[in-house]
């Protein structure tokens, strides 16, 4: 790409770059000649301290480690642009958000939050979402997750939570789970955890891709106007692709087949050019409207129900490009929640206020000082002049004598900014005593978890059950789970009594306060995009004798639709077709798993099939993406992997005409109907009304 072509961000980027082909030289640009032995008083003695190439090699080594993040530690990364629809000058004088005409350069890190840097992407955890926003007025950063409430009401509290849900200090066990009785007697002990628990053990904290994750702002903050007017908003990411998860069976086999999932499916999707979409929504609350609702705008562990407020798209975000060293911009990109642009203001929300303090604090920390936003990562693309000086990092050769406001020896210079672009903070009236309470107005802590629960479909409240019951199990003292199931009741009567049934608790007595019956249907993925099938991963089961004209049937309509379709075999290689031909086998089954696709088709060729049907690993492939609900085709003798113990109606319909039962497309042979059928089970992501339990996998 020409670098006229590049956005405003990237052509900042390029003086950074270093080039591999360059010759090696030191720090300081001396050109090195041998990298391979160090300065030695003859060839047998010892090394001289003047080796200044050896001594700089090694000491740049040692300190070649940051850090990591106390949270969010393991990410992933990618740079982008942001689009608005249209203008939103009537509630915010935010330049960004100003009109179509106005792109911005964008980075947006995705992360878990619990494990360190080494765990695994599809841990059951809350993902990170956080946007860099490079505008002409200076960095904004979204700073948001994939859930829209948090654990805790006041950011006094997160300490004990984070505590509670690390390994445990006495044997650092486990790495990356909630599943420890730490995190559970902290949620027992604060029932304010339990609309965010609900979230955390539903399907939503193990999302099938970044791609297909939404994100929130998660607190209450403030659009301002040019003639400071404030409305409350929200802020939505919702992806173009649809909300879609995994099943927790499927994500933990993920973890030992490949553990960087999700960010090896972010990094292929962009290299392919299937540039990740997500569409930037609010909700805005006008201010004599803010205690209008039966729960407090300030508190973060509420939503406020799309029903209630619709959710109005502004703009949509494009990820493009990759970054180039992950170290130098994934790892070190520093966002914080007070990085905030005219006409973006906050809330007294006091999670939100606390995060305002912890963000910056830590970047001071990992990064080595307070020049860590001259990193090009961090590095705004609006014009920087202030008096800040000196400290670790100093990128910046300021020039002049003075560095002091206000002066005269210097001009006067840098002079306060004025008109328009500069930051006014919101006139707001605040008055009261100094004191360490909460506010009565977040004492409900059950209401919204019950609404989560009624909103849920009958297989997202199964997998909310297992989920509790998985990790309730790992809990090695009764009275642990005791109180989380005393609280559950509070939430729903009916799964309290089921996860205790599950982990040997007593079922509780029924709760004086029933079910309030109400639901919001918007949190369920039930109500997201379907149809799509860009990135889906398609895996194709092949041996010699395979029926070429059916793995073509299948393959060219896919991968025109967007689809990944990849011939899997027992071996590398190529395989013989039914017509004499050969065809390149792109992976052997042996070294993948069914984990790490979303369908498979089974092509024709009786020599094949037996092949297929005679291997345990082919066979149990199938029976696998079969229990993990996933669109499973079969064609003419393809069918035959379709044996017990696969239920009776695929395995009789096997051998009829072509139809599809319980998500599985059968065919004589691949004809346009059942390769769309296929196709349209594809895009709905899961048949959940598949009976799986009594199905090994």
């Amino acid at each position: 790409m020409a670098a006229d072509e590049r956005d405003a961000k990237d052509r900042q980027l390029d003086g950074d770059r270093v080039d591999s082909d360059r010759p090696l030289t030191t720090d300081t640009g001396v050109k090195v000649g041998d990298t391979d032995n160090s300065l030695r008083a003859g060839a047998r003695g010892p090394t001289l301290l003047e080796d200044f190439h050896a001594r700089e090699k090694i000491t740049h080594f040692d300190h070649e480690r940051i850090p990591e993040r106390v949270v969010h530690a393991r990410g992933a990364g990618a740079y982008g642009h942001f689009r608005p629809y249209e203008g939103l000058s009537d509630v915010t004088a935010a330049h960004f958000l100003s009109g179509p005409d106005v792109v911005t350069p964008v980075f947006v890190r995705f992360s878990t939050v619990a494990g360190s840097r080494g765990s695994a992407d599809t841990v059951r955890d809350v993902r990170g979402f956080a946007t860099k926003f490079y505008t002409e007025e200076g960095n904004y950063d979204l700073v948001g997750n994939n859930i829209p409430v948090f654990f805790i009401q006041d950011g006094v509290k997160f300490p004990d939570f984070v505590h509670s849900v690390k390994p445990e200090p006495h044997n650092e066990i486990p790495q990356a789970q909630s599943a420890h009785d730490t995190l559970w007697d902290f949620v027992g002990l604060q029932p304010e955890t339990m609309h965010m628990m609900m979230w955390l053990m539903s399907d939503r904290a193990i999302p099938r891709s970044y791609r297909m994750m939404q994100g929130f702002g998660v607190h209450t903050f403030r659009f301002v106007n040019a003639e400071g007017r404030g409305t409350f908003v929200k802020f939505h990411w919702k992806p173009m692709l649809g909300t879609h998860s995994l099943v927790w069976d499927e994500a933990q086999r993920i973890q030992g087949n490949d553990p960087d999932y999700n960010r090896r499916d972010l990094w292929d999707s962009i290299e392919r050019g299937q540039f990740p979409e997500w569409e930037l929504g609010v909700q805005l609350v006008a201010e004599e409207d803010e205690h209008k609702f039966d729960f407090d705008l300030l508190d973060a562990t509420k939503i406020i129900p799309e029903e209630e407020v619709p959710v109005r798209p502004i703009g949509k975000l494009t990820l493009n490009r990759n970054p180039d060293n992950f170290f130098a911009e994934t790892e070190q990109v520093a966002f914080h929640t007070a990085n905030v642009v005219p006409g973006i203001d906050f809330t007294n929300d006091p999670l939100l206020q606390a995060r305002n303090f912890s963000y910056l604090d830590t970047q001071l920390l990992r990064l080595g000082g307070s020049n860590f936003q001259q990193i090009p990562v961090n590095r705004p693309v609006a014009p920087v002049s202030n008096n800040q000086r000196d400290g670790f990092a100093q990128h910046r050769v300021h020039r002049g004598r003075t560095s002091y406001f206000g002066n005269s020896l210097g001009g006067g210079c840098p002079a306060l900014g004025g008109g328009s672009g500069v930051y006014h903070h919101y006139t707001e009236k605040v008055e009261g005593d100094k004191v360490r309470v909460r506010s009565e107005s977040f004492a409900d802590h059950y209401s919204q978890a019950t609404l989560f629960y009624n909103s849920l479909a009958d297989w997202e409240r199964e997998h909310l059950v297992e989920a509790f019951r998985f990790e309730l199990g790992h809990c090695e003292e009764l009275e642990v789970r005791q109180r989380v199931v005393a609280n559950l009741n509070h939430v729903d009567h009916g799964l309290s009594v089921r996860v205790a049934e599950g982990i040997g608790v007593e079922p509780p007595e029924e709760e004086a306060g029933p079910n309030h019956g109400r639901s919001s249907p918007a949190v369920s993925q039930l109500s997201t995009t379907f149809g799509p099938v860009v990135g889906r991963k398609v895996a194709v089961l092949v041996a010699d004798g395979v029926d070429e004209a059916a793995v073509d049937a299948f393959r060219e309509p896919l991968v025109g639709a967007g689809a990944v379709v990849e011939l899997l075999a027992a071996t590398d290689g190529a395989v013989r077709t039914s017509e004499g031909g050969v065809v390149t086998v792109d992976r052997a089954y042996t070294t993948v798993s069914s984990v790490l696709y979303d369908a498979v088709v089974v092509p024709g060729g009786p020599e094949s099939a037996r092949t297929l049907a005679g291997d345990g690993g082919a066979r149990h492939f199938v029976l696998e993406a079969y229990k993990h609900h996933k669109p499973v085709a079969a064609v003419g003798a393809g069918t035959d992997l379709l044996a017990p113990p696969l239920p009776d109606e695929v395995t009789s319909a096997a051998a009829g005409t072509a139809r599809t039962e319980l998500g599985v497309v059968v065919s004589p042979e691949a004809g346009e109907e059942s390769v769309a059928e296929f196709t349209r089970l594809l895009g709905a992501h899961r048949y959940w009304d598949r009976p799986t339990a009594s199905v090994p996998a």
